[in-house]
């Protein structure tokens, strides 16, 4: 098996024609049907009468071909303030109207100790999700902003994401969110955009099939090994290879659907 996580070296790795199978699963099953399904960006619905609308064009095509949303799972509501000891703290804004408990908001959203913010005073915020993509054939994702989508209240900052190889290197997204203005509200309906996750193929002219993937014996077996790897090294790049050579023969088995009855 050859599955090079470096494109240059991964010429020979597949069949280098028709779409890339991109497996989507989520890592945990507990209250998982409040996590949409990814959504291939397309202006299918926008107007495409004339020759030369923006929707026609295949540049346009290709690059939504290429970026697939994911929604925010639950309402979020938020502001930011300090103690009385002046550690950073997390107010939820909509008190008892909150769709979501406190107790589980704070299980998936928190803030990055300030020690490690990239900039100061510029307040970090991390939100937890279970999504995971991968592949059996050499592609990176890229966690970006959404972009494409028109939103009429712009958030207080800015989404930074990441990009790496979901052949050999499957996990959990966390969705990163910089406050650059922490005393204006964090909120975010559920439903609403949260993040594209954009795929590279190669060669780059190949498409991208999105299916949802099986969590088999050997894809959580796999995930356990690498989990947890950032908690102990600073540049879990350089795991890439040691985990290519442990990773199982596939990682992507569909799911099969039965048919629904009429």
């Amino acid at each position: 098996m050859q599955l090079s996580v470096r494109f240059e070296n991964s010429r020979d790795t597949g069949s280098n024609s028709g779409p890339v199978t991109v497996g989507w699963c989520l890592n945990e099953t507990k209250a998982g049907i409040i996590y949409a399904p990814p959504e291939r960006v397309r202006s299918v619905d926008l107007d495409r009468s004339h020759a030369k609308s923006a929707s026609r064009c295949p540049a346009v095509i290709n690059l939504e071909s290429r970026h697939f949303l994911i929604r925010c799972p639950f309402d979020i509501h938020i502001g930011f303030a300090r103690d009385d000891k002046g550690k950073p703290v997390l107010k939820n804004l909509n008190g008892a109207a909150s769709t979501i408990r406190a107790s589980k908001l704070g299980d998936k959203l928190h803030l990055v100790g300030e020690a490690e913010w990239r900039h100061p005073g510029v307040p970090t915020l991390q939100l937890s999700l279970p999504y995971l993509f991968l592949c059996d054939e050499p592609v990176y994702m890229s966690q970006v902003a959404p972009f494409m989508h028109y939103s009429r209240e712009p958030l207080p900052g800015t989404i930074f994401g990441g990009r790496f190889p979901i052949n050999v290197w499957p996990r959990p997204l966390m969705w990163a969110f910089e406050w650059h203005e922490p005393q204006k509200p964090l909120k975010i309906a559920r439903g609403d955009p949260l993040f594209y996750a954009c795929f590279e193929t190669l060669p780059q002219d190949r498409g991208v099939a999105m299916v949802e993937a099986q969590r088999t014996p050997e894809l959580l077996e796999y995930l356990e090994l690498i989990s947890g790897a950032v908690n102990y090294v600073n540049q879990t790049f350089s795991l890439f290879e040691a985990a290519e050579a442990r990773r199982p023969e596939t990682l992507v088995t569909p799911v099969a659907r039965r048919p629904r009855q009429g």
